[in-house]
């Protein structure tokens, strides 16, 4: 995974990739706990200022911002904003509110809201979380190393229309023996991670949005927004996908820059070491400030602007196109669902939990690509990282 919303993405996607071989290095665990406590805040004070300096271009006045945890005070922003709503939003709304608990409102989220002086929606930002993060490392290699093990079946099968002496495409092969030499690709790719003898690829591996805005305003405030960002000193536009259907939007992944003597500033000001004491990383350290963790920083993130009129917004909240509904459809729908990518996802999940756990050191990997495991395992590494004892019905 190559995540563009951190300044030390080169760092994290050398450690991961190592992993995904099956090798750690003694400092691993307190170089991720590292980057995610500088990285997180870095992206956390971009975030804030790309989202205020966006408002303040739509809208031009003053707002305020409160953290959120849950979805639920989302939606609960969002019921409250909707009285000049159309009617497919005020049906929306009163589904909610006749039965919030339907619409996972415990579902969590690290983020803030932005509302005007009359508590109106203007728009959020939010810092995706690991296990989603995990989940989308599994689905973007599955992609790759499906197209790994598709071209390696057709090796076998180059191989078996040789011995044949006839051309590949009169090659008729039984829909059982095309099982087995698939099942058998799979297994060479696994053995290429194990003798590390293969190498990801990292365009294929981005992944843009861990860091994320979503602004609200009608039609034509959008439209000038776009106008305006195109020539802004500050931001760079790089990519733009218009969904239309359920869900509609348009997505700009842009290029921001961040102000290092300011983030050391708000470091110190907010006390920020305050809130990793219990990282394994002696108190005295962190308190040295944010300027021993930018060492080998990237000058510049990428963050996900999503731009949505209110009813749209509405409907992908709380109607057809529902944010949750569409998370469960991705991890349904993948094309790929052998053992190597659901390894990947346990591996990176158990990744982000060392660096967020009070452990900076830990001994072994518990998940090789090469073996097999159940959800279990890694729900138990994991907690082995925060010392919690087994409940054990008997002993």
């Amino acid at each position: 995974m190559y995540l563009t919303s951190f300044i030390h993405r080169d760092d994290l996607f050398d450690v991961a990739e190592r992993w995904l071989c099956g090798r750690l290095e003694p400092d691993d665990g307190l170089r991720i706990t590292k980057i995610l406590i500088c990285d997180g805040f870095v992206l956390g004070q971009a975030l804030e200022m790309v989202a205020n300096l966006l408002l303040e271009l739509i809208y031009g006045d003053r707002f305020r911002q409160q953290r959120i945890q849950f979805k639920g005070r989302l939606r609960d922003a969002i019921s409250s904003s909707a009285q000049d709503g159309d009617a497919r939003t005020k049906e929306l709304v009163n589904l909610y509110q006749t039965n919030p608990e339907f619409f996972y409102r415990e579902a969590p989220i690290h983020g803030a809201i932005c509302l005007d002086q009359y508590k109106r929606l203007l728009g959020l930002y939010r810092i995706k979380r690991p296990r989603r993060i995990a989940e989308k490392a599994n689905r973007y290699v599955a992609n790759w190393i499906f197209t790994q093990v598709l071209d390696r079946a057709k090796e076998m099968a180059q191989e078996r229309a040789k011995q044949s002496d006839i051309p590949l495409e009169e090659l008729v092969t039984p829909r059982k023996q095309m099982d087995i030499e698939f099942v058998a690709a799979e297994r060479d790719i696994a053995q290429k991670f194990k003798d590390n003898t293969i190498k990801l690829d990292r365009a294929a591996l981005t992944i843009h949005d861990v860091g994320g805005i979503k602004l609200i305003a009608n039609g034509e405030r959008l439209y000038r927004l776009e106008e305006r960002l195109a020539e802004h000193p500050k931001i760079r536009i790089f990519d733009r996908e218009s969904f239309s259907g359920n869900y509609q939007a348009v997505s700009l992944i842009i290029e921001v820059s961040w102000d290092g003597d300011q983030v050391c500033r708000s470091y110190m000001e907010r006390r920020t070491w305050e809130q990793h004491l219990r990282r394994g990383i002696p108190e005295a350290e962190l308190k040295k400030g944010m300027a021993p963790l930018l060492d080998g920083a990237k000058p510049t993130l990428n963050l996900e602007l999503i731009l949505s009129t209110f009813p749209d917004f509405v409907e992908s909240e709380l109607g057809n196109s529902l944010h949750e509904e569409r998370i469960l459809a991705q991890r349904d729908n993948k094309i790929y669902k052998g053992y190597i990518p659901m390894n990947v996802e346990f591996l990176i999940e158990y990744l982000f939990a060392v660096g967020v756990s009070p452990q900076v050191h830990i001994d072994r990997l518990p998940i090789k690509l090469w073996g097999r495991y159940l959800p279990d395992t890694v729900i138990d590494h994991i907690r082995s990282l925060y010392r919690m004892p087994e409940s054990e019905f008997y002993c």
